[in-house]
């Protein structure tokens, strides 16, 4: 008898265990690990959907009482054993169910229906046609001569085309098919998200510096070294050539590349340049993609019809055959930490994966990461410096606007006087400008000038954001509201919003300059499929002057004629109770800065802001990582901050507060009062717990909030920590409370 192990394709964390079932005589050559199959479950024998994950000869239960397995789940997504040691490793070291893991390793969850075209498939020799073209002539049948002269040029024809284009009727195709011209088939084919023409882009030859890495990556591969690599390269040093030709190698050898970028957006210019590099070998995975598509991806993976997948953290889980490298562009984004459980890093998967897969791993950024730069300086990553521009160019200059002068001085516009000008200028030169706001919405919150109340989501504690139209909307539920027109508290009048969002900002563009050609990039402008692409080839193709714009515009992008950026409100993120916002201010003023000047024409750029004595703002104006990573180092030392040390927050969520509060504060207590055991002798007081405590927002969508941070020199404490957790959460009588677990969270609850 051979038993399988599976877990049941159900939510429910106490089922968050194998069960064991007999795999019949007629299914034991068509099931292996990672197989979908339909078992019979509980009292009632209701079927479910399973996965195996593991086959044996034996099983610990009475075999008299072990079911039979019913059948395979029809076109089921068969995943690799691989994925399922990911998946448990995932469950291992970030919490949740092995259920849930399970399902992040499946981009493509589910089959869908194949496409199935038809093709029209000539018959008969040259001669044969001329004469049915003769008959159908002199008969007067033109849709019959159409068909037949397009038979005597090519063999092949799609169905719909004859049909279409053509304007040939299904009964004069059946006809032809009955003389024996010709016959119909239908094919099976693979959805294509990628759509782009085949033009091959001129090579560029690396420079002396890129080369280098690209012969230290050669050489370590050759001496059989699968190795860790770090490239800190600044913005425009040309960080992806050197990636192109590390996956040429990769794609010569017959082997798959998988190429991480942080965010959609940066999927269509990424996708342009590899396209022509790699043509139809190359294909995406991310959000946007139908389920069709997403199945159609991995199936085409699997069969080695592409040998190179680009995409954020989801791209990871493509089922290739035989995957030669990992590269993970942009290393330092949090979009790369998932925010849903299992909280999984894509950085630490991907160094399994490469593990598991005997593969490189690369990553590259212009402002690594804390936690990559430091892991690099011990060791852990090699790491290589790109310090040039490509163009040859210098990074842009950079000037840092005081707005506390600006507002003494008379100026209570959204742009600084400098800014306003040099605006002007390159308008009139004919050149490209990009503005930065880290906001979203027509304006910020509303509240009363005379008592101050804050205008607030019934549901969650923020305040509601002004949108155009006079709507209220909380970003947290999408609750909207209408803006009213007196103070529901005391009936003042004098009712206002604060703070520029970039709808505000486009609209004062457009009074400022008149005839002006301004686009807007955030999250409201790129809700369908393709309007990321729409707006990047717009401003790409010179059809705008000034590109307005959230963070998604300053990230990776490449456009030659922006010699200008304006960073407005730079220090927004500074105020943030968490303890990144300096790293996250930094980076992104450095990454913002760098998209002027990455063509032949120099670049400036203006960081306008209410802290020019900040660290972070000054190191990032003189564009110095080393500066800036040293006194963020500092820091986090002296407070026991990752990557210094390890961090695990465990988020306590429930519809009654009281009960919510008090089971933070027994997962708390139980902490402290184990502390011994789960140190296992190490030194008691390298753990440290910290709350429970609310949340920042105490409440969302009707849940409350509550968090414990537990605070470790070593990861493996905070595993155990969260096992202990997880083995006392069994027992516990939980109504509808949920516990997550957030290690080395990048943002804090």
């Amino acid at each position: 008898m051979i038993y399988a192990d599976v877990i049941i394709d159900i939510s429910l964390d106490k089922l968050d265990r194998p069960f064991s079932y007999r795999i019949p005589e007629n299914l034991l050559e068509k099931v292996d690990v990672g197989t979908r199959v339909l078992v019979p479950f509980g009292k009632g024998n209701t079927i479910k959907k399973a996965y195996i994950i593991a086959l044996s000869e034996n099983t610990a239960y009475d075999p008299e009482k072990v079911k039979d397995i019913a059948g395979i789940a029809k076109d089921a997504v068969t995943i690799e054993e691989k994925q399922v040691e990911l998946a448990a490793f995932i469950r291992k070291s970030f919490g949740g169910t092995m259920n849930q893991a399970l399902k992040v390793v499946l981009p493509a969850k589910a089959s869908v229906k194949k496409l199935e075209f038809r093709e029209v498939v000539r018959l008969m020799g040259r001669e044969e046609l001329l004469a049915l073209k003769g008959e159908a002539l002199r008969k007067h049948q033109n849709a019959k001569v159409k068909l037949l002269e397009e038979l005597l040029l090519q063999e092949t024809i799609p169905y719909e085309w004859i049909t279409g284009k053509l304007g040939v009727s299904s009964s004069s195709i059946a006809s032809l098919a009955k003389a024996g011209a010709l016959k119909v088939e239908s094919v099976t084919r693979y959805r294509n998200p990628v759509h782009m023409d085949s033009r091959e882009e001129e090579r560029k030859s690396l420079s002396p510096d890129q080369q280098a890495i690209v012969d230290a990556v050669r050489e370590d591969e050759k001496n059989g070294i699968k190795g860790r690599y770090l490239i800190h390269g600044i913005t425009g040093s040309g960080k992806t050539e050197v990636y192109m030709a590390l996956i040429e190698d990769v794609v010569k050898k017959g082997k798959q590349a998988i190429f991480l970028i942080p965010e959609i957006a940066l999927t269509y210019q990424t996708l342009v340049r590899f396209f022509r590099r790699f043509g139809n070998r190359v294909s995406v995975m991310n959000s946007t993609l139908s389920p069709g598509e997403k199945y159609d991806q991995c199936m085409r993976a699997k069969n080695g019809e592409i040998d190179i997948v680009i995409g954020p953290r989801s791209a990871l889980f493509v089922p290739f055959p035989d995957l030669g490298m990992i590269i993970m562009d942009e290393e330092h984004e949090t979009s790369y930490k998932s925010e849903s459980t299992p909280k999984y890093h894509a950085r630490i998967v991907a160094e399994k994966l490469a593990d598991m897969s005997d593969c490189a791993f690369v990553m590259g950024s212009a402002t690594p990461s804390v936690d990559a730069y430091y892991n690099a300086q011990q060791g852990h990553y090699r790491m290589f410096k790109l310090k040039e521009r490509l163009t040859g160019g210098a990074l842009p200059m950079v000037s840092v606007v005081d707005l506390r002068r600006e507002l003494k001085e008379g100026n209570r516009s959204i742009f600084s006087g400098k800014l306003k000008e040099l605006l002007r200028d390159r308008i009139d030169r004919g050149e490209q400008s990009i503005l930065f706001l880290n906001r979203r919405g027509y304006s910020g919150f509303i509240s009363c000038r005379e008592c101050g109340k804050v205008m607030k989501c019934p549901h969650c504690d923020v305040s509601l954001s002004e949108h155009y139209g006079g709507k209220l909307v909380c970003h947290y539920c999408g609750y909207e509201t209408t803006r009213p027109e007196v103070c529901p508290e005391c009936g003042s009048k004098y009712i206002a919003g604060f703070k520029a969002g970039t709808e505000q900002i486009e609209e004062s563009l457009n009074r400022l300059f008149p005839g002006v050609k301004v686009l807007r990039m955030d999250a409201d402008t790129t809700k369908t499929k393709d309007s990321y692409e729409k707006i990047l080839s717009t401003f790409s193709n010179g059809e705008a002057q000034i590109l307005v714009g959230t963070q998604m515009i300053v990230k990776g992008h490449d456009f030659p004629k922006v010699t200008l950026v304006g960073v407005l409100a730079a220090d927004l993120s500074l105020g943030s109770t968490d303890f990144h916002a300096a790293e996250r201010t930094f980076q992104l003023l450095v990454q913002a800065v760098g998209r002027a000047g990455r063509g032949e024409l120099p670049g400036e750029a203006v960081i306008q802001t209410y802290q020019p004595e900040h660290y972070a703002i000054g190191f990032a104006a003189a564009q110095d990582y080393e500066g800036f990573f040293e006194e963020e180092k500092a820091y986090r030392s002296l407070l026991g901050y990752p990557p210094l040390a390890h961090m695990l927050a465990v988020q306590i969520f429930g519809p009654d507060r009281e009960r919510a509060e008090k089971l933070a504060e027994n997962i708390g207590g139980g902490i402290r009062k184990n502390a011994p055991d789960i140190t296992e002798g190490a030194d008691v007081s390298g753990m440290a717990v910290i709350g429970p405590a609310p949340a920042s927002i105490g409440r969302i969508k009707d849940m409350y909030r509550f968090v414990v941070y537990i605070k470790a020199e070593r990861y493996d404490i905070l595993v155990k920590a969260k096992d202990l957790i997880e083995e006392r959460l069994k027992s516990a009588r939980l109504k509808n409370e949920i516990v997550q677990f957030d290690f080395d969270p990048v943002n804090m609850l």
